[in-house]
């Protein structure tokens, strides 16, 4: 891998340059720093061909409205490596760290999530996408859905070893289907808009890893980022940026303020169990760190969804089980 990044950044720059493997996280996609000169590249290996030319398609789509990408440098002629712009090595969740401490948020890191929702819907109404070639489907659609749900259920239930009854677990997941299903979805969705991958520079933030993007519902990706699993944001403080994102989102599409709530309120139902199914399988079965460490705040953040009364009497077993799994984690 080393080596074909060394190989292309040279084509690119008539220079060897140094690399920095940059640590793993949740995919197979490896990462390198290249230095040269007093400037730095990012290097990307990565045997899936369909994600890099999702995230390279995407990325030249983004760049030509103004949005927030990284710059496609060089693509290698066989696909599996290419450079982009390095955008920095400080995201939204190390400001998060540095600057929002004992449930107190600074009013500097509410406004970079408020910048971070405003360009978000940039992004989700950007003309002329195509979305033919987005894997592992076209749209967010009710089998996508259900993947999501199965993920939870065999990589995180399973795993961790949780009784349940199947037959009502699966009652839950038909209803929560149905009514998330019946829910426009029509929109650019990154699937993963959270806080590690929201870079900060000087002048703001700036976006990355959206190869996993295809065409979904509006709410998604706000619940993504609110309700991201490893950021503990106080309610008062998520409260106020989702009525910010609403307040913005009428100049694209006006919607209803409580029917709006109503629905984002099941997708981040969907996406804290989708979290939870990917630290189980990273975590439980893989071992990593960070995964393992993130199961007891993931369940927590279940669990205080259900009793804000958000989702009212919905989902009996999924309440039933996060209940008993919260209060064995303590």
């Amino acid at each position: 891998m080393e080596d074909k990044i060394a190989t292309l950044f040279e084509t690119f720059s008539g220079n060897k340059g140094r690399l920095e493997a940059l640590p793993l996280s949740g995919s197979a996609r490896r990462y390198y720093r290249i230095s040269d000169d007093g400037s730095t590249y990012i290097g990307v290996y990565n045997a899936a061909l369909e994600e890099n030319d999702l995230f390279i398609r995407f990325s030249r789509h983004f760049k030509a409205y103004g949005l927030r990408v990284p710059r496609i440098l060089e693509v290698a002629e066989d696909g599996l490596t290419y450079l982009q712009e390095d955008l920095g090595r400080k995201t939204l969740l190390d400001v998060v760290q540095e600057q929002c401490r004992d449930g107190k948020w600074s009013e500097a890191c509410m406004g970079l999530y408020r910048q971070a929702l405003s360009e978000l819907l940039r992004f989700q109404f950007v003309p002329g996408m195509d979305y033919s070639s987005c894997v592992p489907r076209p749209v967010f659609d009710r089998r996508s859905i259900q993947w999501d749900l199965n993920y939870f259920k065999y990589c995180f239930l399973r795993l961790y070893g949780a009784a349940f009854s199947e037959d009502a677990l699966e009652d839950d997941f038909s209803a929560l289907l149905d009514q998330v299903c019946a829910v426009p979805a029509r929109t650019f969705m990154f699937r993963d808009f959270q806080s590690r991958n929201i870079m900060v520079k000087e002048d703001g933030v700036w976006f990355i890893d959206y190869q996993g993007g295809r065409q979904g519902a509006l709410h998604y990706d706000v619940a993504s980022l609110l309700y991201d699993a490893i950021v503990a944001m106080p309610d008062a403080q998520r409260e106020e940026l989702l009525d910010y994102y609403i307040r913005e989102l009428q100049a694209y599409a006006p919607v209803g303020q409580e029917k709006f709530r109503r629905d984002y309120h099941r997708f981040v139902l969907i996406r804290l169990l989708q979290a939870l199914g990917a630290f189980g399988l990273r975590g439980l079965h893989e071992r990593k760190p960070h995964f393992l460490d993130s199961i007891a705040p993931g369940v927590q953040s279940v669990h205080h969804l259900f009793e804000s009364g958000k989702l009212g009497t919905d989902y009996p077993e999924i309440r039933r089980i996060i209940r008993n799994i919260s209060l064995s984690e303590g």
